[in-house]
């Protein structure tokens, strides 16, 4: 029981809110659309819990792997650096989550598309990228989570890839506009990311992991979240005026008081410990952003 308690430790479910807001929102502006394929949902969110739990345990082993998780990070103590997994059960785990993520994109695509055609291809091809993103980020030779471009991956595959992706497995079609709420969610997953890096700055600078917070400063960092909340928040208000209906879409800005308090915490705040409760707060509120804005747009 305690081997398992530490296993779902370490597959950090808490970051699971994140991650399933591009499904939610894509499939639900989809379904605004009068297109929703339920299967193609269900599946969708399983491979994306499948990704995001590989994605934890290699960064779990990669930071491990490289002396960056020690005893004077802030965050929560990691399952490899504590001793309680082993390098090779979690290098056995990040294989398997590897093929299960696979498994399930391929049963995903199937489902969705219904032939070997060109479009499976291209998203096939789009899901080995996933999974290949979630194993470099801190694993390998060169991860590009030590280089600074973390933020640029989430922001792909957060928001573009993700909601754009999961609106294309409903509808079949484009509509470029979708790129705009994508954007949002995007821009929010960064101020995550943002937020974790400013908490371990310190840690960082030191294990050399050259994220943007390491390489701008602190200080400076505190405008990078000021552009990425407004990012957001302006994306959002783009969609909705270029699709307006009813003054009922306003509903779906109800998330934004909560980023907009969280903006004026991290500008006013100089001690990196306290941004660690601050991290779940925007992760839900953007959860709470993708089924606001998605379901407003759906009903109205």
């Amino acid at each position: 029981m305690n081997n398992f308690k530490v296993w779902i430790g370490a597959f950090r479910l808490r970051t699971l809110p994140l991650a399933f807001s591009t499904i939610i929102l894509g499939s639900l502006l989809s379904a605004s659309q009068g297109i929703f394929n339920f299967s193609s949902f269900y599946l969708a969110m399983i491979t994306t819990l499948l990704l995001q739990i590989l994605s934890n345990l290699a960064n779990d082993l990669g930071d491990s792997l490289k002396g960056t998780d020690t005893d004077e990070r802030i965050g929560p103590q990691r399952a490899v650096q504590s001793g309680e997994i082993s390098l090779s059960a979690m290098k056995k785990a990040v294989i398997v989550f590897s093929l299960l993520s696979l498994i399930s994109g391929l049963l995903l695509l199937y489902v969705s598309f219904e032939s070997f055609n060109w479009y499976f291809i291209g998203f096939f091809i789009l899901g080995l990228f996933s999974i290949a993103a979630a194993i470099k980020y801190t694993l390998g030779s060169k991860p590009y989570g030590y280089a600074g471009l973390g933020d640029v991956f989430v922001f792909l595959f957060f928001g573009l890839v993700g909601v754009f992706g999961s609106y294309f497995i409903h509808s079949l079609s484009f509509d470029w506009t979708i790129l705009l709420p994508a954007a949002s969610i995007g821009a929010f997953s960064v101020a995550v990311l943002n937020m974790n890096n400013m908490r371990d700055i310190e840690n960082d600078r030191k294990s050399e992991k050259l994220t943007v917070v390491v390489k701008m400063g602190f200080d400076r960092a505190k405008y990078y979240h000021l552009f990425l909340i407004s990012l957001g928040i302006v994306s959002a208000i783009s969609y909705t005026w270029l699709n307006w209906s009813s003054p009922m879409l306003i509903l779906g800005f109800v998330s934004f008081p909560i980023f907009i308090k969280n903006l004026s915490f991290v500008l006013k705040n100089n001690d990196p410990s306290k941004l660690n409760p601050e991290l779940k707060k925007i992760a839900l509120s953007t959860l709470v952003f993708s089924l606001s804005f998605g379901f407003v747009h759906l009903f109205f």
